[in-house]
């Protein structure tokens, strides 16, 4: 039996493969290419390049000078945005199939470069909640204890005073030591697990927007830019809508009380979250277009605690990024003046463990 191996290699690579005309019209692309693109070479043959993805404009020059040169070209770290406005990042090698010294087509590989980082903060994000929670555990009982033990002499204390106006201290202490105990609760976070039933993702959105419309002044408006064809998924309804409403009143806050959010759900193949592979995930974004969160900054918004605000705990976040990640999600922020997105990755399919 002969084996095709060139096949068998083009189809085993995890590097994007296409194979470009004179005229920079898709030939022929692997497997790989095609879950890059996230379209099969079926329905992509004759396809000119510039259709596949946006932010091509330096690659088709570069392509350009190759077919002419005969030369090999290079584009490092090239930025795309794919159809469903979804980026990614490669680097991107052009080499020339020559004929009698003229090269007729063009053999791209795109290497994307973006997952291996993602990964590595991913890694690095989980690994930092998974310490900061045992801090805390660890933190809160150390607090909790004395805390009951001071509750607890006072309320005897108050038992024992014959003046009715003295008891008026009692109950500030008993108030303040529930006040600490409870805020040493939040900040250790959801406790129980989810509850998993088919849910769609549009009701718990049109639910936070209807709660937080009901909160916010005149001057915030919040816009739908939903996919319809998004199937339902399994989850904990409650506890996504307390992850999404976390940050939509994170957003809120941002604005002060003049500006926009988009709620925007696509659905986005072949996904790796926390080094597993999905086929499908639903991708909601929340985006507003107040000032920004300094890059400085960036790496911090999910830790519990941390807050850019005098009356925040800073517990917001942190709390949405645990809820998420029991469902085998993850939260991800970008930022700059203008535009803060906050990206939430879930998986279509569960599975468990």
């Amino acid at each position: 039996m002969k084996i095709d191996y060139p096949c068998r290699i083009l189809d085993s690579l995890t590097t994007g493969v296409i194979v470009l005309d004179q005229h920079l019209r898709l030939a022929f692309m692997n497997p790989a290419a095609e879950m890059l693109f996230a379209v099969s070479l079926r329905q992509a043959r004759y396809m000119a390049f510039q259709s596949l993805a946006m932010g091509t404009d330096v690659l088709i020059e570069g392509m350009l000078r190759c077919l002419n040169s005969g030369h090999p070209y290079t584009e490092r770290e090239l930025h795309l945005i794919l159809p469903g406005e979804h980026s990614i990042t490669v680097d991107c090698t052009v080499t020339p199939m020559l004929e009698q010294e003229q090269a007729l087509e063009l053999l791209v590989e795109l290497r994307q470069v973006d997952r291996q980082l993602r990964m590595t903060r991913e890694e690095h994000l989980i690994t930092h909640h998974n310490i900061s929670r045992a801090v805390v555990r660890n933190m809160a009982h150390e607090i909790k204890n004395p805390l009951g033990g001071l509750r607890g002499a006072a309320q005897l204390l108050e038992r024992e005073l014959l003046d009715a106006s003295l008891k008026e201290y009692t109950q500030i202490i008993i108030g303040e030591a529930d006040r600490l105990r409870n805020l040493v609760d939040r900040m250790l976070g959801p406790t129980n697990l989810p509850v998993y039933s088919e849910i769609n993702i549009h009701e718990v959105l049109e639910r936070v927007r209807s709660l937080v419309l009901a909160e916010i002044t005149a001057g915030v408006r919040i816009e739908q830019d939903y996919d319809p064809s998004i199937p339902p998924l399994k989850g904990d309804a409650d506890q996504l809508l307390q992850a999404v409403l976390n940050i939509v009143r994170n957003a809120v806050q941002a604005l002060d009380g003049r500006g926009q959010i988009i709620l925007r759900t696509r659905v986005q193949r072949q996904c790796t979250i926390r080094q597993q592979r999905h086929k499908l995930v639903v991708r909601l974004e929340i985006i507003d277009n107040g000032p920004g969160i300094p890059e400085h900054k960036l790496e911090e918004i999910f830790y519990p605690m941390i807050t850019g605000r005098s009356d925040g705990t800073g517990l917001g976040l942190s709390i949405a990024q645990i809820l998420v990640n029991q469902h085998g999600g993850l939260i991800e922020c970008t930022s700059r003046p203008g535009e803060t997105v906050f990206t939430l990755l879930l998986p279509l399919e569960r599975t468990d463990g």
